[in-house]
């Protein structure tokens, strides 16, 4: 059985590319920092929504939506889009 000699130049070099590889799974899994699908529980505390105000948002159209089998999955991006569309600002009139 050969034995090699590891020399902390080597464990250096595996601690760099340890972290970089790390790094790097978590950049990609992160992206937008939500899933890409999410489930109605999860919209439902991710919004601060009961399940009949998300019930409404689905039937009107609001929230689009996927069904599957029994569970309905909303795009992490499209809520977020939504979100942004409906933003509301106030705007302070000059004479104040």
């Amino acid at each position: 059985m050969a034995t090699s000699i590891i020399t902390t130049d080597d464990l250096r070099e595996f601690k760099i590319e340890l972290l970089s590889d790390i790094k790097k799974m978590l950049l990609k899994q992160s992206g937008t920092g939500l899933k890409k699908y999410l489930k109605s529980s999860e919209v439902m505390d991710l919004l601060s929504i009961s399940a009949g105000t998300l019930q409404n948002f689905r039937m009107n159209g609001t929230i689009p939506h996927t069904k599957m089998g029994n569970i309905n999955f909303y795009e992490a991006d499209e809520i977020q889009k939504i979100m942004i569309e409906n933003r509301v600002q106030i705007k302070l009139s000059e004479d104040l």
